[in-house]
């Protein structure tokens, strides 16, 4: 099954690989499913039914006009873990993919769901406000949408040395990695890469954090410049009943690839726990 199909007809690119106790993989932004290069054969093989799908508008998914909020992205996955009948799945998302897990478990009651890993991800709330006063400036989110809309491929271009820890003489990966994800950033619709910097940046999690009630897992790297770790990764696991949470000593944003044998460990370690 290459697609399923949501409720208000988008189609969603899924890959469904192996067997045994299901994981589902839900990718950041601006990627698809693919970014998961290292971790999901890594995950099949170790005996998990891996499952990793492309959010609508992006990669090999259907790019309506409609339907970038995170509502909208829980009910879609719902719609991949109803379709597929899966049962006691382990939720694993990166960056933006959090905010699916923690709306999905708010919104759906955590149906199916039996652990969930937050990776780099944006929960609780990234948006600076009265009551968060520690968050991110609006005008840092209105800065990436003019960027995007003015020359998408260069904004994308110098979004990613944040994004991987480039410094002026050194990098964590290799050129063409980083290179090779700037393709896949640009498989993904104009007005999807957009309207995904407001619902991530600006939709707040807080309140959904309270119905995350399966064991939970959240790494971040402490030198992200991307998603700060104070704000995401260290208030979300205080937030999470009996969450545990990993930091990443000198780790950027793009954890699934800096330290990809590293995090594929620790999920395993967690999944098999």
């Amino acid at each position: 099954m290459a697609f399923i199909e949501t409720g208000d007809g988008t189609r969603l690119y899924v890959k469904d690989w192996g067997s045994g106790r299901p994981v589902v993989l839900i990718h950041g932004w601006p990627l698809d499913a693919d970014m998961w290069e290292y971790q999901q054969p890594a995950l099949t093989e170790a005996g998990f039914r891996t499952v990793a799908y492309d959010r609508r508008g992006f990669g090999r998914s259907d790019q309506p006009w409609t339907g970038y909020d995170y509502d909208t992205f829980a009910d879609d996955l719902k719609a991949v873990l109803d379709r597929l009948d899966l049962q006691d799945v382990a939720l694993v998302g990166f960056s933006m993919g959090g905010g699916e897990i923690a709306r999905y478990m708010a919104r759906h009651g955590g149906a199916r769901v039996a652990k969930a890993v937050l990776v780099s991800a944006v929960p609780p709330y990234l948006l600076k406000t009265a009551d968060n006063p520690d968050g991110v400036d609006r005008s840092v989110f209105d800065g990436m949408i003019a960027g995007l809309k003015t020359d998408r491929p260069h904004f994308l271009a110098n979004f990613a040395k944040t994004f991987f820890g480039v410094g002026v003489f050194s990098s964590p990966s290799s050129s063409e990695l980083i290179a090779w994800t700037g393709n896949l950033a640009m498989l993904a619709s104009p007005k999807a890469t957009v309207a995904c910097v407001r619902a991530f940046g600006e939709t707040d999690f807080r309140a959904d954090l309270a119905h995350i009630k399966v064991p939970t897992l959240v790494i971040h790297g402490d030198a992200d410049q991307t998603v700060p770790v104070d704000i995401s990764g260290r208030a979300a696991a205080a937030a999470i009943p009996g969450a545990r949470f990993i930091a990443y000593e000198d780790a950027p944003h793009a954890v699934p690839f800096t330290h990809a044998e590293r995090l594929t460990a620790d999920l395993i370690d967690f999944l098999r726990a």
